[in-house]
């Protein structure tokens, strides 16, 4: 169906922003679709290239849907033999790199469920979301103390350059801005390493693009931005076939 692998990138505070930067640290080529998660997600269409109405979503260079976080970084590590984002399999650098992706795509990304559910049930009564907003900031606090004694003294997470675990961490670090969860002053090095992120060109060019600024420049990796109806129609037609 294509030879560019296209990455749906949802908006407003989408998870698949740091997805972004990953694809923009790893320099090879690939397309973008925007993705509106309050609306056009929602739609009968796009449940059929996701039933469970999320994004990130990877259409690969041979056509086949590939969806989850984890499964988007791990199909990036692959195709890193530069290990420009990742390291040598079965190296002690690499466990630590899948170690430190799984806490962040389960149990700190997981945190944030009470206060998203908070915002979006329209039928909680408002002591009902107050207590699912007292339990979620609690659920944040705890896994932002997690996260800050198993960051060392390094620029990154895993050393002095970023990799996918940077890359996971950014796009649902700022939900914590958001929601005003946690006073980040109380985790300096979990802010010390957001300033350092937030301030790369690849994560700033995520940013750009995730706000609709279709002049953004980037790396020159990504090779244009493709409609959602487009890949909606051209992934069920290869399903189809």
């Amino acid at each position: 169906m294509t030879t560019t692998p296209i990455l749906t990138s949802g908006f407003p505070l989408g998870s698949s922003a740091g997805l972004v930067a990953a694809f923009e640290w790893l320099g090879q080529p690939y397309r973008l679709t925007r993705v509106d998660m309050l609306g056009e997600m929602r739609s009968e269409a796009y449940k059929r290239l996701n039933g469970r109405v999320e994004t990130p979503v990877l259409v690969t260079s041979d056509g086949r849907v590939l969806t989850e976080t984890m499964a988007i970084a791990l199909w990036l590590e692959a195709r890193d033999p530069e290990r420009r984002i990742s390291f040598v399999p079965d190296t002690p650098e690499a466990d630590r790199m899948h170690q430190m992706i799984a806490f962040l795509n389960t149990a700190f990304t997981g945190a944030f469920g009470p206060l998203w559910v908070a915002l979006e049930a329209e039928d909680a009564t408002e002591a009902e979301r107050e207590t699912l907003r007292k339990f979620g900031r609690d659920f944040v606090a705890t896994r932002h103390a997690q996260l800050e004694a198993m960051i060392g003294d390094s620029a990154y997470l895993l050393g002095d350059r970023p990799t996918l675990a940077d890359a996971v961490f950014s796009g649902v670090a700022r939900w914590t801005d958001f929601h005003k969860a946690v006073n980040l002053a109380d985790y300096p090095r979990i802010l010390a390493l957001r300033n350092r992120i937030e301030a790369d060109p690849a994560f700033r060019f995520a940013v750009a693009i995730e706000d609709g600024d279709v002049t953004a420049k980037g790396s020159g990796a990504m090779k244009g931005l493709v409609p959602l109806a487009q890949v909606l129609r051209d992934t069920a037609a290869a399903q189809a076939a």
